[in-house]
Formats: C-alpha cells, structure tokens, sequence
C-alpha cells in the first residue's frame, strides 16, 4: 500500500484515487474524459448502448453511468476531475454532485454550506 494512504480507510467518506482505482476504472475515466469532444457526447446522447460499446464499459459500469450514481462513481475510481466533463453533458452542477454524493436534495445541500442565498 501505498505509506501516504496509511490509515486513510479510517477517513469516513474518503476515496483516494491512486494507481490502483485509476487502472480498475481506466474505461470509464477514458469514457468520461471524451465528452468533452462533441461527437462523443452526441453519440451518447443518442445511443447509449453504441456509446457504451465503444467505450467497452461492463454492465457494472453502464449501471452506474445511467444512474448518474455520483458517489459510485467515485468509489468505483472515476476521477473526479472527468466525472465533470460528464456532469456537464447531464446538466448537473458540482454542487448538485456533492448534494447527490450525500443523499441530499441541492437546496437541502446549500443549507449546509455558508452560501448567503441558500438560506
């Protein structure tokens, strides 16, 4: 194990992204990173399955791309940096991300956060 990630499963709500997650999800962390081009994102748009073919995402992973499961997402080892790129394509802001990674409605979230308008 890597010795800066020592003790870190006693971290509640922690999900490190190191070599080990990178490799388990390259498929999907390769699938998300290619919305930000725009005839990947159509062909999702328009054939999931297709998109899913091409990309060779298990039915595992198809599930949790359907789902926008966010927080499986993340523990499964998406990156969180081109989870975005597909957030963007689903319309769905950082913070409704967060809210969802929580169980949380976004504006049940923004009551939690020191957000002057949320109030």
């Amino acid at each position: 194990m890597n010795p800066q990630l020592q003790g870190v499963e006693e971290l509640t709500g922690t999900y490190p992204f190191d070599i080990r997650q990178s490799m388990k999800a390259m498929r999907l962390n390769r699938f998300f990173w290619q919305m930000r081009e725009a005839p990947a994102r159509a062909l999702w748009q328009e054939n999931r399955e297709a998109a899913y073919d091409a990309a060779r995402l298990t039915p595992e992973e198809r599930t949790l791309v359907d789902n926008a499961d966010w927080i499986g997402l993340i523990r499964y080892g998406v990156c969180f940096f081109v989870l975005e790129k597909f957030a963007r394509v689903v319309k769905i802001t950082n913070l409704g991300m967060y809210a969802s990674m929580r169980g949380e409605t976004l504006e049940a979230f923004l009551k939690t956060r020191k957000v002057p308008q949320a109030v």
